[in-house]
């Protein structure tokens, strides 16, 4: 049994490790942008449904809701973007984990699963890097602890 077990192990230790930080950047990034889009109207036209959401139901407490409207759906706009691109990486993966403690915190605490999975996929993408698969590796803003973790390239 111990045998099957590690040749299991085998052989998932030969699952590309750039296709695994691709896919912990992009799904949770369009749960994010696919609910920005709801927010809009064409390009970036913010609705009045998305006045009264951060108006009522949302209702920060520390900030006012004409400024989180804006500032929520940007963020939900770019972020994910970013994070997709692979660009500003850890920095698209921090602010989208800010908010989903955010929203975890202050709108839905009851969704503690799903914020959850959410939030062990950005911290992963925070502490693995982008991969190569990204335009941080392309124009060298990934950090040499990251291409050490994933086995990238050496470092010296």
């Amino acid at each position: 049994m111990t045998a099957f077990i590690r040749h299991l192990n085998s052989l998932f230790d030969q699952i590309p490790h750039d296709i695994v930080t691709l896919a912990l950047r992009i799904f949770p990034a369009m749960v994010f942008f696919q609910s920005g889009r709801t927010k809009v109207e064409g390009l970036f036209s913010i609705k009045d449904s998305t006045w009264f959401l951060f108006e009522h139901e949302y209702a920060l407490p520390i900030i006012p809701s004409d400024l989180a409207a804006v500032l929520g759906t940007t963020a939900e706009h770019v972020l994910p973007i970013l994070l997709i691109l692979g660009l500003f990486t850890r920095f698209a993966a921090l602010g989208l984990l800010g908010m989903t403690a955010v929203i975890e915190i202050f709108v839905y605490p009851d969704a503690w699963v799903t914020h959850g999975l959410w939030a062990a996929a950005f911290l992963a993408v925070i502490v693995l890097g982008p991969g190569r698969l990204s335009l941080d590796r392309l124009f060298r803003l990934d950090g040499p602890r990251a291409r050490r973790a994933l086995n990238l390239e050496q470092v010296t």
